[in-house]
């Protein structure tokens, strides 16, 4: 590790225990919102530039867009996919970037700040309890109601899916609203959505057409790839891709390619890479079904609506498995080969699928 990451590593430690503590006081008791439409603009702050944490954000967005119908969010963000991602939210006014390096660019990091501070929010919201640069925008913004991420009432009943770290956040928002004297929502909470057009739909009908030469298919997508320990290994890839292909013949089977580009299945089935996570979206949304691991690239799938398949094997299958649309969360540890027939034919066979007790 080079001493600039073990700086950055002790900076993010030193910050938590800094901020661990910001906004644990209610400071708000006795205000009430009286009025909704008094929400003019609003800040979300999720300053990471991974892909899935900020596809993971789109439900809170359309939490507070659909709580606050004349409201115009700020994202507080890393990274350049933001724009990107919520580029059809007509509710996001603009993203503010934290530079990913700040020491690096430390002007930068500063006008950051205090372009925060010089904005008059009404509302700001931290998405990642846990986040240190989330909590001191919140702090350092001049809203007049500031929600900090937790669960301010930590003895009340939580629903089964409140892990899901795209679910707790709005959970969390909802009983917030309640200490400002707003009555809990219990809708249902909305999937992760990337909203592509009419348009984009279309055009990754075309780059899929073009890929499998046969139309009269439909077509699964696979993803084999994943950063470190999440990431399968050549031989489980290459043995389930031989099972697949033996199991659907009739289908159309399909590898989209990380940026990397590589391929656990040593490019066995066409494959399609992209470095427009758009373009991607809409190719995998003119598929039957999505299998891949834990990824950006899973939750990508997730926000396409497609049905999603995810493959667990070290990270929180509650937290980060991929909800709504006939998806699920599967541990490889647990299940067999049958197993993930059972569930893909449960998907293709018009989207009934059966959660099985092995997945929780």
């Amino acid at each position: 590790m080079g001493v600039l990451s073990k700086v950055n590593v002790f900076r993010r430690g030193l910050m938590r225990n800094l901020t661990k503590n910001i906004g644990k006081p209610k400071s708000e008791s006795g205000i009430v919102l009286v009025d909704k439409t008094e929400i003019k603009r609003v800040l979300i702050c999720r300053p990471n530039a991974r892909l899935g944490n900020l596809l993971l954000v789109s439900p809170l967005v359309q939490e507070v867009a659909e709580t606050f119908p004349n409201c115009k969010i700020d994202l507080f963000v890393k990274g350049p996919l933001a724009p990107i991602i919520f580029e059809n939210y007509d509710v996001v006014y603009k993203t503010i970037h934290l530079p990913k390096k700040p020491f690096k660019d430390l002007l930068e990091y500063i006008k950051v700040w205090v372009s925060i501070r010089k904005q008059p929010y009404d509302m700001a919201i931290n998405v990642d309890q846990n986040s240190s640069s989330g909590r001191l925008a919140v702090r350092f913004s001049k809203a007049k109601y500031k929600f900090y991420g937790d669960l301010h009432d930590e003895s009340q009943e939580v629903k089964p899916d409140y892990d899901h770290i795209a679910k707790y956040p709005v959970y969390n928002f909802r009983n917030y609203l309640t200490h400002l004297g707003l009555t809990k929502s219990n809708k249902i909470i909305q999937p992760l959505d990337l909203k592509l057009t009419p348009f984009e739909l279309s055009e990754g009908k075309k780059i899929l057409i073009a890929l499998n030469g046969d139309n009269s298919k439909r077509t699964i997508c696979i993803f084999t790839y994943a950063t470190g320990t999440k990431c399968l290994s050549e031989t489980w890839w290459e043995d389930f891709y031989a099972s697949l292909k033996e199991q659907y013949k009739d289908y159309n089977i399909i590898e989209v390619l990380p940026i990397e580009n590589v391929s656990q299945i040593g490019f066995q089935a066409p494959t399609f890479y992209s470095k427009d996570i758009r373009e991607i979206g809409a190719l995998i949304a003119n598929t039957e079904l999505f299998i891949g691991a834990d990824s950006g690239m899973m939750h990508l799938a997730s926000s396409a609506q497609t049905p999603t398949i995810g493959l667990f094997s070290v990270s929180s299958l509650k937290k980060y498995e991929p909800y709504d649309n006939c998806s699920i969360g599967v541990d490889i540890e647990t299940f067999s080969k049958n197993d993930y027939f059972k569930i893909i034919n449960g998907i293709l066979n018009n989207g009934k699928l059966k959660i099985y007790s092995k997945a929780v």
